[in-house]
């Protein structure tokens, strides 16, 4: 009897997780969940011209491991699109990343970067764009290939609030939470551009 109401109790305690990570957590989310918000998230103008974007990397511990700034360049031509980031972190560390950006039918497009792992799926509904792909990281952090899911939520006042979630055996291994917006420039400031 008390190897049955143990059993049951951890089963129990399985299920709780499992419907919790799959229905109240950052993973659960859907692009249909935010199809009526706005404003609309229009790629082609969101991310085009100069972007200033601030943000923090959590370890699995749920740590701050650390930060960075970042600037950033947009072009498009037609349906297809480059995103030029140069990031710079407070551990010293700068790393450039180039976004080769294509859209495509019913809301969705594709990513690739030479960091990446074949290309990133994206889907765009109303003011969220979410992004799933395959990164690799540098050798000097570990050269592991993480899942990836970026969700992206464009507020009022053209600010992008950016969150991420990295996994490694479908275990979270980072998080990151940015804020992304349209740099205000003038002829002394340089921005990632081409």
């Amino acid at each position: 009897m008390t190897q049955t109401f143990i059993f049951a109790l951890i089963l129990l305690v399985v299920v709780a997780v499992l419907a919790r990570a799959m229905l109240l957590s950052f993973r659960a989310q859907r692009p249909r969940d935010y199809a009526a918000t706005a404003p609309e998230f229009d790629l082609k103008q969101v991310l085009n011209g100069p972007i200033q974007s601030e943000g923090l990397i959590y370890g699995p511990t749920g740590r701050m491991t650390n930060s960075f700034v970042a600037e950033m360049y947009g072009e498009w031509s037609g349906d297809s699109g480059t995103l030029t980031e140069v990031f710079t972190y407070s551990n010293g560390n700068t790393m450039q990343r180039k976004w080769f950006l294509e859209l495509r039918s019913n809301n969705t497009f594709v990513a690739k970067a030479d960091d990446i792992e074949g290309e990133g799926r994206g889907v765009i509904s109303g003011s969220t764009v979410m992004l799933r792909y395959r990164i690799r990281l540098p050798e000097d952090a570990g050269g592991h290939v993480l899942d990836t899911t970026d969700w992206m939520y464009l507020m009022a006042d053209g600010t992008i609030m950016n969150r991420s979630e990295m996994r490694k055996f479908g275990i979270k291994v980072a998080e990151l939470i940015a804020t992304m917006r349209p740099a205000q420039v003038d002829e002394n400031q340089t921005i990632a551009a081409q």
